[in-house]
């Protein structure tokens, strides 16, 4: 186990129990006592409020919650990389708090983690995207925020326009397209929009409750109806195509 992922789970045991001891640590760690007494040596000094209960063991001081190691260091790193993708396929306003977000966490992080922490290489280019793939997605998350419906002009794949009331459930990504999920209020159904198809958008000032048919929930559900509907005629269907091509083949 690396030196700051072990440092982690004594944290991590400080926080659930009142009082542990070296003893049960060390077991627990697979580490020898001298080992965990050096940790808690470190951990203190990094500023960690730690009580040495005699004959009793460790504790954290009452009221301390712990911000710099609710994170290991593969978890910073999935942090750094979900920034990183941020930055690349949303809005700036997003990407500026994802960017925040992890100074904030570089600030609280003890010397014994940042202590020779580089940043992965790993990047998500953002040169060769379009920037209507994510123009609207400012306004459209505040919509979901507020539960407002906005008003949208929209084109599509065949060149149609058409302008369309909804209200906004959920917004997807898949892979190199940004998708908003919404209930139509022309259609009265569920329908997906690109957003880099909307001409235009803007929030209205009626907002909406869930109801019962209208709601995400009920979205998947009925995509996972379809789904099984699907499953269970596939099996015929191919009997279907089976029996045509033994009739083309006679």
């Amino acid at each position: 186990m690396r030196r700051a992922d072990r440092l982690f789970q004594i944290v991590e045991h400080l926080r659930r129990k009142p009082v542990v001891t070296a003893a049960e640590l060390s077991e627990t760690l697979e580490v020898s006592v001298r080992t965990i007494y050096r940790d808690m040596d470190d951990l203190s000094a990094s500023g960690i409020p730690l009580r040495a209960e005699a004959g009793m063991g460790y504790a954290l001081a009452k009221g301390y919650d712990l911000p710099p190691l609710m994170f290991t260091q593969g978890e910073l790193e999935a942090l750094e990389i979900a920034a990183r993708l941020l930055a690349s396929w949303t809005d700036p306003e997003l990407k500026a708090a994802a960017e925040s977000a992890l100074a904030k966490i570089g600030d609280v992080l003890p010397h014994t983690l940042k202590r020779g922490r580089e940043p992965l290489p790993i990047f998500a280019p953002d040169y060769f995207i379009d920037p209507r793939f994510t123009a609207p997605m400012a306004d459209l998350r505040r919509a979901l925020r507020e539960q407002r419906k906005i008003r949208v002009d929209y084109t599509k794949e065949n060149g149609e326009e058409s302008q369309r009331t909804l209200r906004p459930l959920a917004i997807m990504y898949w892979g190199r397209t940004w998708t908003l999920v919404g209930w139509c209020e022309m259609r009265h159904d569920f329908r997906h929009f690109r957003l880099d198809r909307m001409q235009q958008w803007r929030l209205t000032d009626e907002d909406f409750l869930p109801e019962p048919g209208k709601t995400y929930k009920d979205f998947i559900a009925r995509l996972e109806e379809e789904r099984q509907n699907e499953d269970c005629r596939e099996p015929f269907v191919q009997e279907h195509k089976q029996e045509e091509k033994q009739n083309a083949e006679s």
